[in-house]
């Protein structure tokens, strides 16, 4: 299975965001948090700062949105160039429209659940989407604690993939630490956002390279 780390600038300096995305060059995406202060109760920025970080990044750009009204925001950001987009079902009116406009514009589309939500809903509609986060915090704010009993959601969604032999990946975002990474790992999880356990490292790239060999031990 491969393994992809997904740092988030949310844990990065804003005001060194190109520094920080270029200490990350060995990580497979950069997640990027956008949020309206109204889906969730905080403000990060919008489309223009993520086509500047689109130019700049070393790495292809994972968009998670949890902003309100997905239908109509999350095709721009895959217009604006990023690898993914990623908006969550509870802001969505259509999901499957909106992923195929998502698709339509060139990204990868992604599907976010908070931990409320269950999966089964979308169970069938799994060819849909290329992705599928599991949020295992509350979504909105960094550095919350890693939340275990979101495993099931895990594995039911990893067992529809592996049964019909789909192409999508599963994501896990919050918490995320080498104590923790290998928990998702062995609930099917191959895509792993880390904030503060990258940027929070003395040595970026080393922590980037510990999460993955963490992840990589309890794959399956």
């Amino acid at each position: 299975m491969t393994v992809r780390i997904n740092p988030s600038i949310l844990s990065a300096d804003f005001v060194n965001m190109q520094r920080d995305l270029e200490r990350i060059g060995t990580a497979d995406l950069v997640h990027v948090d956008v949020m309206d202060n109204h889906f969730v109760p905080n403000l990060t920025f919008g489309p223009q700062m993520v086509q500047r970080i689109q130019a700049v990044s070393p790495v292809p750009l994972d968009v998670h949105l949890m902003i309100s009204d997905a239908d109509r925001w999350a095709p721009g950001y895959a217009e604006i160039g990023a690898f993914s987009v990623t908006f969550h079902a509870e802001a969505a009116t259509d999901a499957v429209a909106t992923a195929r406009a998502i698709r339509a514009r060139g990204a990868r589309a992604g599907l976010a659940v908070k931990p409320g939500t269950p999966v089964e809903g979308y169970l069938d509609l799994l060819p849909e989407f290329d992705q599928v986060l599991v949020m295992t915090v509350e979504p909105g704010f960094g550095g919350q604690s890693f939340m275990g009993d979101m495993m099931p959601k895990l594995r039911a969604l990893k067992q529809v993939v592996e049964a019909d032999g789909l192409d999508v990946w599963l994501q896990v975002d919050g918490g995320i630490t080498v104590d923790t990474i290998g928990i998702a790992a062995e609930a099917g999880a191959d895509t792993f956002v880390a904030g503060s356990s990258v940027y929070g490292a003395d040595d970026v790239e080393r922590a980037i390279a510990e999460l993955r060999a963490a992840a990589a031990a309890h794959a399956h």
